[in-house]
Formats: structure tokens, sequence, C-alpha cells
């Protein structure tokens, strides 16, 4: 199971996000981003809302709970939807990953 920190990291990075940038998002100093990516901090419950919040993403994914990354599709269409479905089997398909 991938652990918060590096769930962290992975996001900050995705997200092309500096610790520095990450850490004002979070109303918080570098240092605590780093402390979290490297697992030496546990956030509160209110900063894990606030990070899963700045990156879209649910709680539960930060905690490893959930195996893959979610995505928010609220205020998405249907079709939206559809196409991200597409896009994401067309990606798995030329990286020669399972469907």
């Amino acid at each position: 199971m991938q652990g918060f920190g590096k769930r962290l990291k992975e996001l900050r990075k995705l997200n092309s996000l500096t610790q520095t940038q990450l850490a004002v998002a979070l109303g918080v100093t570098k240092a605590t981003v780093s402390y979290y990516e490297k697992e030496e901090r546990t956030p509160s419950p209110e900063m894990l809302v606030r990070i899963a919040s700045v990156f879209h993403v649910s709680t539960d994914y930060l905690l490893g709970l959930l195996p893959e990354s979610y995505i928010d599709t609220n205020g998405l269409t249907d079709d939206d939807i559809n196409a991200l479905r597409r896009l994401a089997s067309y990606m798995r398909n030329k990286n020669g990953l399972p469907q």
C-alpha cells in the first residue's frame, strides 16, 4: 500500500507544484509539507481535508484506502465522464496496461 507521504509528493509533482507553492496553498510552512512527504508528521483531520480539496481527490485516496486515484467528476456531464473513460482506456492500451 502506498503511504500518505508518497501520495502527497506524487500529487504535488503531478500538479507541477513546489513544496513552497503547496505550503502557501495549505497555509503551512515548506518544512511542514516536507515532513508530511517524509511521513515524519501526520496532518490533522482538518489539514487532510484541505489537502484533498487542493488536489481534488478523496481523503480515502490520500490515506491509501483506495488503490487508485479519484477524479472529482462533480459538474461534468455524462459525455465528459465517458470521454475521460475513453482517454484512460486509450492511455492504458498505449502503455500496454490491462484494461
